[in-house]
């Protein structure tokens, strides 16, 4: 836990022009960078960190911040509305695994209005938990107390990556049609709200994501193709809303791919979220990785990718 509630809330009478925004935080270093553009800009950060994903540095970086249970839905609603926030964004992962734990309820005790808002997906099983479902659950709920949301890259449209190679050697004909390949089955992934990670070698799947999210897809790829060189693709899904659940990397992403033994990471132009490309691409150039960003799949890959 960072401050006490009362330092953490002491200064939200000092509002600048612009309005508050609420930052609900999740997992990694996108919400930090998220805080920071929005300060930069202006606006009043208050900032929501759920506990046992936010990073300990985000309260450094918001106007007023709590850290909060991610079952405690109620709470962060009260908590947005009492500092007069009207817009939200969501930045980083929540770790989906944390509902499948047994003891659920007892571990992140949900107040009433977490428990009556999903109970029918996470106890009653008369609805399902896919992601997409989830979080549209999440933003219906919280559009019903005046607070919509909208994409984190409204605010810094700059994480975007845009189409090139980032890093890395021109691609095999061989790493072109596993790309290919991988592309067509990650998008079927996202259209059926599994995930949006497949990894590839030879035009054979080594593993999908699911659950467990893209690093845990590519240490599976690794344990099970220990002679390395295989390609891992993420996708946006076809559906993809851009509130939430956006395709994002970041210089972890490249450790756990050069420790799995990967070789290529493909990744979708316009759509992904890159944190801190710089290191990202530096990193990839020296330990033999190539990154690229396309678009559109498949027609595009050959001609384009080493352009």
């Amino acid at each position: 836990m960072s401050r006490d509630r009362s330092a953490l809330e002491s200064n939200h009478d000092n509002v600048p022009a612009k309005d508050s925004i609420g930052l609900l935080a999740g997992w990694g270093d996108f919400p930090v960078y998220v805080a920071e553009t929005l300060r930069r800009q202006g606006y009043r950060v208050v900032g929501l960190g759920f506990h046992g994903h936010a990073s300990r540095d985000l309260s450094r970086h918001c106007d007023v911040y709590r850290e909060i249970g991610i079952a405690k839905l109620g709470g962060a609603i009260r908590f947005l509305k009492r500092h007069g926030v009207r817009r939200a964004t969501m930045a980083g992962k929540i770790h989906k695994t944390v509902l499948f734990r047994r003891f659920l309820i007892l571990r992140h005790l949900p107040d009433l209005k977490c428990l009556l808002t999903f109970y029918p997906h996470l106890i009653a099983n008369t609805k399902d938990s896919k992601d997409d479902t989830l979080l549209n659950v999440v933003v219906d709920t919280y559009a019903q107390a005046g607070i919509e949301f909208a994409p984190a890259t409204n605010f810094a449209p700059e994480l975007l990556v845009k189409f090139g190679t980032l890093a890395g050697r021109r691609l095999t004909s061989g790493q072109q049609k596993d790309i290919q390949f991988g592309w067509q089955i990650a998008k079927e992934l996202g259209r059926l709200d599994c995930g949006q990670t497949v990894a590839v070698k030879g035009q054979a799947v080594l593993a999908l994501e699911a659950v467990e999210g893209t690093d845990q897809c590519i240490r599976r790829a690794g344990e099970l193709c220990p002679a390395g060189g295989f390609t891992v693709v993420k996708v946006a899904k076809p559906q993809q809303d851009m509130r939430f659940d956006v395709p994002t990397i970041g210089l972890g992403t490249l450790e756990v791919l050069k420790q799995a033994g990967g070789k290529v990471l493909a990744i979708e132009a316009d759509k992904t979220i890159v944190i801190q490309q710089d290191e990202v691409c530096d990193y990839a150039a020296r330990n033999g990785l190539t990154v690229v960003a396309l678009r559109d799949g498949a027609e595009r890959i050959q001609g384009d990718a080493a352009a």
